[in-house]
This record gives structure tokens, C-alpha cells and sequence, in this order.
């Protein structure tokens, strides 16, 4: 009970903060991040002043150009959790190559716990293993050994799903490896980006043009900021302790 009050009395603070610094492009998808409170190891490391994340991903974990790491969504993952972390001292790693499956992904897994020692695995795939026509029973196998080397490492873990994109929605089948993520995030009790979901709100309500994301960079960029925003809202609201009823109820 005094651990729990004590990391409860860290938060206090933090209440809204994510939410009230995010821009409204952003906002626009913020009900669509899953209600959890399934990251003990992220949130014993806060209570500590301080937290270090590895974000293990494909291509879609990046972007092109001289500036493309500062407007990645991962560097803005750390920018946001900085902003809404006062006094946190936020370390983040990537491990971020094109065109890797979830099984390349989970094969390295075990290293790079060792070599980051992190609180927190952000690890996105999915798109690779679609375009690829990856068995999804292996894709299935691949997240579940991934997650094992990550708690076996002291790790928590939250899963990114594939991209959406209206260019590309009627060739690459992806629907299929999005839904076994969702099926594996739920088996172990591990949050999920949904960023699947997201991308294609933003895309109904015309929040981004995705038809030319990929062509403009400065959209790309903007997708970015907002995904490491959410998943900075993700983590800030997974990490706060339930508070007790009132009344002792």
C-alpha cells in the first residue's frame, strides 16, 4: 500500500498534462488509446526520476532526410515524455531497420535488452510481415517470443501496429496481422498503439491527406509528432496508479 502511495504521489502532477499539451490534430484520435495499467516496470522507473525506452521497429519507425530522426515519431515519443515527466530523466534507444518481419525483430530482441537495460519496449511491426505474406500463425509465434525475451529482460512492452494507408489499403492485406496483434496484446496484458485504427480516423476526417503522406514530408512529420504524442499519453496514463475509492469503498 505505501509503494502504491508513494508512485500515486508522483503522478499527481502529471494529471492532464500530456492531454493539454497535445496538439488538436492529435487530440482528434486520443479516445482511441486503450484504457491499461500494465506497465509495473515503467512505472517503478518513474517513481525513480528516471526511465529508459527502446523502440525496436521497421521502416515505418523512421523517415528520410537530414531531419528525418528529430521528426521520427520515436525522438518525438522522448520529447513528449520529457514534457509531461518533469523531473524524469527520459532515455530512449532505437533499434530501427527496413524491411525486418517480426521474426528478425524477436531474434534480436534478447540482445538488445541487454544492451539498452530498458523500463520500456516500444516494438512496432506488422507492415513487413504483410507485405511479406508472413504465415500469421509464425507472426503470432514471432510476438510471443518477443515478449517473453522482453519480460525475461525486466521489460514491459507495448505494441505498434501497422500503418494505415489509403494507396495501399486494397493490395497489402494487413488487416489480418492488426487483428492477431490485438489478439496477442490482450493474451499477455501489454498495451497497444492501435496506430492502424488512428491513421485511418485521421484519413475518414480528412485530418491528414495520407494519400500524399507519402510524398510530403512535412505531413509525414506531422503523423510522426502526433503518434509519439499519443503513445507519450499511452505511457503517462498506464503508469498512474488507480486511485482508491472514495469513502474506503
Amino acid at each position: 500500500m505505501r509503494t502504491r502511495s508513494a508512485i500515486l504521489l508522483a503522478f499527481v502532477v502529471l494529471a492532464g498534462s500530456a492531454k493539454a499539451e497535445m496538439p488538436q490534430e492529435c487530440l482528434v484520435a486520443r479516445p482511441l488509446l486503450e484504457e491499461s495499467n500494465h506497465l509495473p516496470k515503467a512505472a517503478a522507473a518513474i517513481a525513480a526520476k528516471r526511465l529508459t525506452v527502446l523502440v525496436l521497429g521497421a521502416g515505418s519507425s523512421s523517415l528520410p532526410g537530414p531531419a528525418g530522426a528529430e521528426m521520427a515519431y520515436p525522438a518525438r515519443l522522448k520529447a513528449a515524455l520529457q514534457a509531461a515527466l518533469p523531473g524524469v530523466a527520459v532515455t530512449l534507444a532505437t533499434d530501427v531497420t527496413a524491411r525486418r518481419t517480426a521474426v528478425q525483430m524477436a531474434d534480436l530482441l534478447a540482445g538488445d535488452v541487454k544492451r539498452a537495460r530498458p523500463d520500456l519496449i516500444v516494438w512496432q511491426t506488422g507492415t513487413v510481415d504483410a507485405m511479406q505474406g508472413v504465415d500469421p500463425d509464425l507472426f503470432n509465434q514471432a510476438l510471443d517470443r518477443g515478449i517473453a525475451a522482453a519480460k525475461a529482460g525486466g521489460a514491459d512492452m507495448i505494441l505498434i501496429n501497422a500503418q494505415y494507408s489509403p494507396r495501399t489499403e486494397s493490395m497489402i492485406a494487413l488487416s489480418t496481422y492488426v487483428e492477431v496483434m490485438r489478439w496477442v496484446a490482450v493474451q499477455h496484458e501489454i498495451p497497444m498503439l492501435d496506430r492502424f485504427a488512428i491513421m485511418k480516423l485521421w484519413s475518414d476526417l480528412g485530418t491528414f491527406d495520407l494519400y500524399s503522406a507519402t510524398k510530403a514530408l512535412d505531413t509525414a512529420g506531422q503523423v510522426h509528432n502526433c503518434i509519439g504524442q499519443l503513445l507519450s499519453a499511452l505511457i503517462v496514463d498506464a503508469v498512474k496508479p488507480e486511485e482508491p475509492p472514495k469513502g474506503g469503498q
